[in-house]
């Protein structure tokens, strides 16, 4: 068993690329999270997860990770991705994270993200806090990516996790 994150950040990125995959590529990398081996996990955050504004971990590290992300080949296309975290009023108690790609805009995008939050905490019955939201949008050159991430991860000491 992989011991709980005690930290989350939240990251966007958008890049283009020759290929639909070097296009996600692009957007990894400009989002920061492109040296990393990502393990996508599903939408919980962990009780006492603290927000960080920045993460540094060594390239090749596992990187538990939740996000949306979309990529286009269709010149002028305008494509956008959103990640929101709900942070719970009780610091023991776990919040959410949502994510939400489309052909929209980044402000469009952010709105769909936090009504999502805001549903998942009510069906839970959970008190919300606070809800960070992040989003990104980019209009299609070639083929474009976008992606919008809430990396998952440990106390540093000395260089990993």
């Amino acid at each position: 068993m992989l011991p709980i994150p005690t930290k989350f950040t939240l990251v966007v990125g958008h890049g283009e690329g020759d290929k639909k995959l070097t296009a996600f590529d692009a957007a990894l990398l400009d989002a920061g999270i492109g040296n990393m081996n990502l393990l996508r996990v599903s939408s919980v955050l962990p009780p006492k997860c603290a927000f960080e504004n920045v993460f540094k971990l060594p390239a090749g590290s596992l990187l538990p990770i939740a996000y949306g992300s979309l990529t286009s080949d269709v010149p002028g296309e305008i494509i956008s991705a959103a990640i929101g975290v709900g942070i719970p009023e009780d610091p023991s108690s776990f919040g959410m994270i949502m994510e939400f790609s489309g052909f929209c805009t980044k402000d469009e995008a952010a709105l769909k993200v936090e009504e999502m939050v805001r549903e998942a905490f009510a069906m839970r019955s959970l008190a919300l806090k606070e809800v960070k939201v992040k989003s990104i949008e980019h209009k299609v050159e070639r083929c474009g990516s976008v992606i919008a991430a809430c990396p998952l991860f440990y106390e540093t000491t000395g260089g990993g996790y």
